[in-house]
Order: C-alpha cells, then sequence, then structure tokens
C-alpha cells in the first residue's frame, strides 16, 4: 500500500464543504434528536441522536484525513466503522433497558422530529453524493448519511404506530432496527477499508 498523498477529487474544496456542513448538520440533528427523545421517552429517537452525533465524530475524522496519504484515509475509515459497532452495542443495551423496565414513548414527537431529520438527511445525501466516491471516506459518510434517512422513516412509522396502539413495541423495534443498520454499515466500511488497504 503507497503512503502517498491523495490528490484525487476527495481533497478539493467542494469536498471540504460539504463536509464541514454535514458534519454541522448531524451535530444539530443530534442535540434535536437528544431533546427530544429525552421528552418523548423515546429509544428510536435517542438512538438516532447517538447515531448522528457518532456521524459528526467520523465526517471530523474524515476531514482531518482527507490531505492525507493513502494509509491515513484507510485508517480513518477503519476507525469510523468501529465507532459504528460500538454504537450499535451502546442501542441495544438501551433498547433491552427500556424492553424491561417499560417505557411511554410519545408518538407526534417522534414523527415530527423524524420529519425534520429526513429533510435534512437528504440534503446532506443530496450533497454527498454529488461527490466523486473515490475515497473510502467518502463512501463511508455515504453510508452514514443513507442509514440515517432510513432509519427517519422507521421512527416515522414506529411514531404512528405507537399513537395506534398506544405500545411502546414499535419505538423499540425502530431502536433495534437503528442498532442493526448501524452493525451492518459498520462491517462494510471495515471491509472496505481492508479492499481499500490491499490495493
Amino acid at each position: 500500500m503507497s503512503g502517498e498523498i491523495d490528490v484525487s477529487a476527495s481533497d478539493r474544496p467542494e469536498t471540504r464543504r460539504t463536509l464541514w456542513l454535514v458534519l454541522w448538520l448531524n451535530l444539530a440533528l443530534a442535540a434535536g434528536f437528544g431533546i427530544t427523545g429525552t421528552f418523548a421517552d423515546s429509544s428510536a429517537l435517542i438512538a438516532n441522536g447517538l447515531d448522528n452525533a457518532s456521524d459528526a465524530l467520523v465526517y471530523a475524522i474524515s476531514l482531518f484525513a482527507l490531505s492525507r496519504g493513502i494509509a491515513w484515509k484507510v485508517r480513518a475509515a477503519r476507525l469510523s466503522g468501529v465507532l459504528l459497532l460500538i454504537f450499535a452495542v451502546g442501542v441495544l443495551i438501551d433498547v433491552g433497558r427500556r424492553y424491561f423496565q417499560g417505557s411511554e414513548p410519545i408518538g407526534p414527537t417522534m414523527m415530527a422530529m423524524a420529519f425534520i431529520a429526513a429533510i435534512v438527511n437528504a440534503v446532506c445525501l443530496w450533497r454527498l453524493r454529488r461527490l466523486e466516491q473515490s475515497d473510502v471516506n467518502l463512501r463511508a459518510a455515504t453510508t452514514f448519511s443513507f442509514n440515517d434517512f432510513v432509519s427517519n422513516g422507521g421512527i416515522l412509522i414506529a411514531g404512528l404506530l405507537v399513537l395506534w396502539l398506544d405500545s411502546n413495541v414499535p419505538d423499540l423495534v425502530v431502536g433495534l432496527g437503528t442498532a442493526v443498520i448501524a452493525a451492518v454499515g459498520g462491517i462494510r466500511i471495515i471491509r472496505d477499508a481492508a479492499a481499500s488497504a490491499s490495493v
């Protein structure tokens, strides 16, 4: 594996601007999900808030690695994948706690926050997909935004079911689903990093 600087499309000013944008948007979403998740007693909202916080950290790592050699980029992507796996374990623990201790999620709050987040994540995904995905970290960033967008749709449906069924089960199912999506994404990113390292 070469240690030379990769000066491909991954280090263009547009790439940096896009990563900074999605970083700040994810920090804002993490705060929004954290506040509404606590208020609504929702595992799905809190899980997505933690997800957005970890995504923001990963984007910061990606920005740091952009102008560095391929070895740095592979390490950064590998770290991103590991963080996703750690996040998945944390969400599983929270879902298990709420299952045994009980919870009373608020459906309308879940749906409102999920709708706002879906719009923001659609913007992030659109901006990231405009970039050339030659860099392993950019592919990881796109995976994160796609996972978030899918999770937002799940929260919308869960919020409706919570309201209709007066049950916390849909909320827990989406929290569990968010953990599974994160774990699959983390494994995919680690494999992508390993493949890039072998080139």
